[in-house]
């Protein structure tokens, strides 16, 4: 015989069993059906005793399903699985969202990355760029000083050369002398370029200097047959010009252009048998002008 106390732990176990499957709405019903069977169970153990028939009517009552309660409980089963369902799908749907962000932030952070870096690879380009350049600009503009430097050296070396050579060469004469290559000068090139009457001045001192000829001006100028100026008295009526004067210190100055010549001809004007006596026994050198030089 089943006591009072341990019928109604089973009553419990049976209403906790079917608590576990109901909605919270069907939880206040649950309680007041618990509440009602067990006064009922009370007042049966009360009326009929601890008997067989009131034990009978416990367990019947116990073991007799409710109304509709398998298609309840069906309802609720689906229900649940259709809430797990959808919050499975929302899940999934946030996962995949999730993932799809991150991917597109994931894949911006290795745009920017790789943007950074060939921005960064440029500016360096261009920096390396610029220093080529200057440094190509400073060799260039050092080679260009080296090249001035030099091209100033050689000019002053030149320079110095010339001085020297002119010293060489220059000569002091004079006034008699002066003053006769002044007319000789002027007699013979009176028409020609400064060189012109450089070179003629260059002649007669070269002839003073040669060892050849009289070792004056005056002597080499009046000697017979050498100067048709003088063969013909010209010589004495030119009228010297300033140019011609600063030719004849040129000249004795050491400045020189003959080349070492010690004749000169001007090929119209001389007589047949004077051209064929220069182009047999002289060593023709140049021409300037109108003039041929010969040693």
């Amino acid at each position: 015989m089943l006591t009072l106390r341990s019928i109604l732990q089973q009553i419990c176990q049976f209403f906790r069993g079917m608590a576990v499957k109901v909605t919270k709405k069907m939880y206040r019903s649950s309680a007041v059906f618990m509440t009602g069977a067990a006064v009922i169970t009370v007042v049966a153990f009360t009326s009929t005793g601890f008997g067989s028939g009131g034990k009978n009517a416990l367990t019947a009552f116990a073991e007799t399903p409710a109304p509709g309660a398998d298609t309840q409980e069906e309802t609720v089963e689906e229900e649940e699985t259709a809430t797990q369902a959808k919050v499975q799908i929302t899940l999934t749907e946030a996962r995949m969202q999730a993932h799809q962000l991150a991917g597109n932030l994931l894949v911006k952070e290795v745009v920017q990355k790789q943007e950074l870096e060939e921005e960064s690879q440029a500016r360096i380009k261009l920096v390396h760029t610029q220093i080529a350049e200057e440094e190509e600009a400073k060799r260039q503009a050092e080679e260009a000083a080296r090249i001035a430097e030099e091209q100033r050296k050689a000019a002053e070396e030149a320079a110095r050369k010339a001085e020297e050579e002119k010293a060489v060469h220059a000569m002091s004469v004079s006034q008699d002398d002066y003053q006769v290559l002044l007319k000789i000068v002027q007699a013979e090139a009176g028409v020609c370029d400064n060189k012109g009457k450089i070179l003629v001045a260059n002649v007669i001192l070269n002839r003073v200097k040669s060892g050849k000829f009289p070792d004056t001006v005056r002597g080499v100028v009046y000697s017979p047959s050498q100067f048709s100026p003088v063969s013909n008295g010209r010589i004495n009526t030119v009228k010297v010009t300033e140019d011609t004067r600063q030719c004849v210190d040129r000249a004795l100055s050491g400045e020189d252009y003959s080349e070492g010549a010690l004749f000169f001809m001007n090929r119209r004007g001389s007589k047949n048998g004077a051209v064929r006596w220069f182009d047999s026994r002289l060593t023709y050198l140049f021409q300037h002008e109108n003039h041929e030089f010969f040693k």
